[in-house]
């Protein structure tokens, strides 16, 4: 069996039928920020199926943190990662 290296932080955006409406950008806003911080690897970014929150659309899920967060706009999107994985105050 071959060991599988953890990220410190998993980045979940839902691409389901109304939140991949709005997510596309978002998704683009996350790999630009891990890039410019070096951070592939220790940050993994994943589109999730359906997580049921339609009316929040579009969904954003951090972990280990836990945190879900809806109606993520490409501006949120920045601030959050700022937040939540650089851990810089706002």
């Amino acid at each position: 069996m071959s060991k599988i290296e953890t990220p410190s932080h998993v980045i979940f955006v839902c691409d389901g039928s109304k939140c991949g409406k709005y997510s596309k950008d978002v998704r683009k806003v996350f790999k630009e920020k891990i890039k410019e911080n070096h951070l592939k690897g220790d940050v993994v970014l994943i589109k999730m199926d359906c997580s049921d929150n339609c009316d929040h659309a579009p969904i954003v899920s951090f972990q280990p943190e836990n945190f879900w967060l809806g109606e993520v706009t490409t501006r949120k999107a920045e601030r959050f990662f700022d937040k939540y994985i650089l851990e810089e105050e706002e």
